[in-house]
């Protein structure tokens, strides 16, 4: 690293810089960030692309008084390095260190706390109307990507802010890509935009014309005069009420700073379109941004490279070849993504069966009334959703789906803690919050092989079925040949000891086989949060003392919570542990450290049987250690 990054500390070092410094500080910034991104892992082509815009904004903009509110926050490193956290980047995404997404109580630059996308516009225009009504002289910047807008949130907040008479910039940064390629109307109608010669036209006279600055409706003129015949961005954005500029080039600082400095004296609502590449400066992202979109540690000369040896499945691949098998045994399975067909292991499904394949873009909502519309056709949706982004989608799950007693399978990926993204990320609550609507239930495999055969027994009811697993592999249990199901609703006793017993739900159930050989508890693998097996309940809670409840998903109102309601239902009084997420936010790091940290290790849970339930243990030696005895 030069003196010239170093000389940064705040973006009030950026702004004593001459233009002409820019440059260079950005090629600084770039390689900057590559070098962190390939120690820590994390979020890559997202970071490399905006790079310049971040150096621009920060430079025109009176920032921390001027708000940047970042949509989804992935593409923030470069902000994050100007903005003071340099020297903490090698921290990045791991447990106490720097958050990989906006967070307003890691800096006062973060000016709102992001990491599920669409929800820039609407924050920025609540900053600008609070800006003008206190009688504050700020700007308030949203930065969108071309994902992110295929979102209605997005919309509504246009349509809101057109009519707002507020000095709010909408920042749209164009770079043809979410993280799973885009989709939808939108996307043809910007890629339209970006092609032939009225880019190329747009950027000639970004670089010749802006530096003279002169007023931007005649360059907006200027750049619809050359795009004859092409239907023109204004066509759509200034319908919403904004002045629209652009497009211009991302990566052009000649062009974006006297942009930028001209929009900054404007009234009223702006709308600056920007084309930017990801993974810009480093050539294996820029040929695969997709792959280089949040890549682990690797070597930048090299690259990524597979690993050595094979790795265990993870439980999304399972799901994806459960998919493809489950599709070509039943022609009526369509398969829904909201714009994670990577993420979600949908990759080999899309090329084998592409009419049944349908990514709706960033779009929960209308994900789950589209496929509420297929169900009622006699189709068999599949939705594969993160648990945290089936938040976003609730009322349409209530209303759209379960009111109408429609079948589909809900593969809940990522359910429980996530690690590196954060809370924002985390889906430990889609247990509380699915448990308690009718026509839904939720199953809960332990391993991999569970996985498969869930998902099949789910995909056999008559009524909506959550499947939830976590991020990354399991256990590595071989898979079943076929399509087999397991019993609807049913669990099993997997250890039988004495006095207490652990009721394991998902994949809890193999630390507590761990913390049970040294307790002599009995485990059951309850399978099902919903509906709960009351019948193997109660014959446990008969046979033995005391029970424990272990899940990795939030207590309130969770599996722990549907047992001691199954209890107090049947009049049975027996004391009971409850272990899962408490009422707090869990932080970003290593998923394990989190699950420790947590008391959701073995270790963890031994520890806790043996405080709850001290007064029943009974010293065995004279050492001080003690097994499990319950006294009569």
């Amino acid at each position: 690293m030069s003196l010239l990054l170093e000389s940064i500390h705040s973006p009030a070092d950026l702004r004593r810089l001459s233009q002409a410094q820019l440059r260079p500080l950005a090629d600084e910034l770039r390689s900057y960030v590559l070098e962190s991104v390939a120690k820590t892992g994390g979020h890559l082509s997202s970071n490399l692309g905006t790079v310049e815009l971040t150096v621009a904004l920060h430079y025109v903009f009176n920032t921390p008084h001027d708000r940047l509110v970042w949509d989804v926050g992935h593409q923030t490193y470069p902000h994050k390095i100007l903005t003071g956290r340099r020297e903490q980047m090698h921290s990045l995404r791991q447990l106490n260190g720097l958050a990989g997404f906006p967070k307003r109580d890691e800096s006062p630059y973060d000016a709102f706390g992001t990491a599920h996308s669409s929800t820039s516009i609407s924050a920025a225009l609540g900053m600008a109307l609070a800006a003008k009504q206190k009688g504050d002289r700020r700007r308030c910047v949203a930065i969108i990507g071309d994902g992110s807008m295929t979102a209605g949130m997005a919309f509504e907040a246009l349509n809101n802010a057109g009519v707002s008479d507020t000095n709010l910039l909408v920042i749209l940064n164009d770079n043809d890509m979410s993280i799973s390629p885009p989709v939808g109307a939108l996307n043809r109608y910007l890629a339209q935009l970006m092609s032939g010669r009225f880019y190329s036209a747009a950027k000639e006279v970004g670089k010749q014309v802006l530096k003279n600055a002169p007023p931007l409706f005649d360059l907006a003129r200027r750049f619809e005069q050359q795009a004859k015949g092409m239907v023109v961005p204004a066509t759509l954005f200034e319908k919403f009420g904004f002045n629209y500029i652009g497009p211009i080039d991302g990566h052009d600082l000649d062009s974006l700073i006297p942009t930028l400095e001209n929009i900054k004296h404007l009234q009223g609502p702006q709308f600056l379109h920007v084309v930017t590449r990801k993974g810009q400066g480093y050539k294996l992202a820029e040929a695969d941004p997709i792959a280089y979109h949040g890549p682990g540690k690797f070597d930048t000369k090299v690259g990524l490279v597979p690993p050595a040896t094979a790795p265990k499945q993870t439980f999304s691949q399972v799901f994806g070849t459960w998919l493809c098998d489950m599709a070509a045994a039943d022609p009526l399975l369509v398969a829904i993504t909201p714009a994670m067909r990577e993420g979600s292991g949908m990759v080999e499904f899309h090329q084998r069966f592409p009419e049944r394949y349908h990514d709706v873009g960033i779009a929960e909502q209308h994900a789950l009334t589209f496929a509420a519309g297929l169900a009622c056709e006699g189709l068999k949706p599949v939705v594969a959703i993160y648990s945290t982004f089936l938040q976003r989608a609730y009322d349409q799950l209530i209303h759209d789906v379960a009111l109408q007693k429609l079948p589909m399978v809900l593969a809940l990926d990522r359910a429980g803690i996530v690690g590196a993204d954060g809370p924002t990320h985390a889906g430990v609550y889609d247990i509380p919050f699915l448990r308690c609507i009718p026509q839904v239930s939720i199953a809960c495999p332990a391993d991999e092989n569970e996985c498969r055969l869930l998902l099949s027994t789910a995909h056999a009811q008559d009524h909506t079925v959550a499947v939830r697993y976590p991020r990354g592999s399991g256990v590595g249990t071989p898979m079943s040949a076929g399509l087999p199901t397991l019993p609807f609703g049913k669990g099993e006793m997997r250890r039988q000891g004495k006095g207490v017993a652990i009721l394991a739900f998902g994949t809890m159930l193999y630390p507590a086989l761990k913390a049970a050989d040294n307790l002599n508890a009995s485990v059951a693998n309850m399978r099902w949060a919903k509906p709960l097996d009351t019948e193997l309940l109660l014959q446990i809670a008969a046979s033995h003392e005391a029970l424990v409840t272990v899940e990795e998903g939030a207590l309130m109102g969770g599996a722990g919570s549907a047992v001691l309601e199954a209890l107090q239902d049947a009049g049975v009084v027996i004391p009971v542990l409850r272990l899962g997420v408490p009422d707090v936010f869990t932080e970003h790091g290593d998923p394990q450290k989190i699950l420790s940290a947590l008391g959701l290790d073995a270790q963890g849970m031994e520890a806790s049987v043996r405080q709850r339930f001290a007064q029943l243990l009974k010293p065995t030696d004279t050492t001080g250690s003690a097994t499990l005895k319950l006294v009569g």
